[in-house]
């Protein structure tokens, strides 16, 4: 990465300790309105927008009266009962504003709605420290399609091969990989390494790769 230039970063999973929340909110949802799902295929889909999720695991489309009932009501669930007990993977903050200091730019490319992306990065200490933002209201497709990839590239003003992003799921993988872009995976957002494979390097989590940016490739 020898014309690095910016870093796309996914925040459910990688900066903020939320992915078994967002899980817990849609199953919850799923039963107010009269649906059951499993809660584990329900977690191997976190960090797919929710327009993909909804149908995977229960057949039911988003944009359907009972999709939207159920969209709207794990967003009321999450932000109720989950958002105000999330916590941030260590280091989380602390690895931003080392990468921006590097003198990056850094942009978050999350799949979650934008009311939920402000909250996600204050939690991660790491709101203030973006240069820029992409949720998937800036997309017409979620991830694992690469239009949030995309969108985050345009606001960092960076090419594909210029930027690289981390991430904690293979929906990330996958995004990036199909806009061109390298990724950093973490394993702290409960995938293992062969869950992961195609990213260029897997930390533990922030922590880790703050620990170790100088032999990363993030490394300039």
């Amino acid at each position: 990465m020898t014309h690095l230039t910016a870093v796309l970063f996914d925040v459910d999973g990688t900066l903020v300790d939320s992915n078994d929340a967002h899980a817990y909110a849609w199953v919850q949802a799923f039963s107010d309105e009269g649906v059951e799902v499993p809660f584990g295929a329900v977690r191997r889909r976190i960090g797919m927008g929710g327009d993909k999720l909804m149908p995977e695991v229960s057949g039911i489309e988003e944009d359907s009266t009972q999709g939207a009932a159920i969209a709207a009501r794990r967003a009321t669930i999450f932000r109720e009962r989950f958002l105000p007990g999330l916590q941030p993977f260590r280091g989380a903050g602390q690895l931003v504003a080392a990468i921006a200091a590097r003198g990056l730019t850094v942009v978050a490319a999350s799949s979650a709605k934008r009311d939920e992306l402000e909250p996600l990065l204050e939690v991660a200490g790491a709101n203030h420290l973006m240069d820029d933002k992409t949720s998937s209201d800036d997309a017409e497709a979620s991830k694992p399609d690469p239009d949030i990839v995309h969108a985050a590239l345009a606001k960092a003003g960076a090419k594909p091969a210029d930027a690289i992003m981390i991430g904690d799921t293979p929906y990330d993988i996958d995004a990036a990989r199909r806009a061109g872009v390298a990724v950093i995976a973490f394993r702290c957002g409960g995938w293992a390494d062969a869950d992961l494979s195609g990213a260029v390097a897997i930390y533990d989590g922030p922590w880790d790769l703050l620990a170790r940016l100088d032999d990363s490739p993030l490394a300039r």
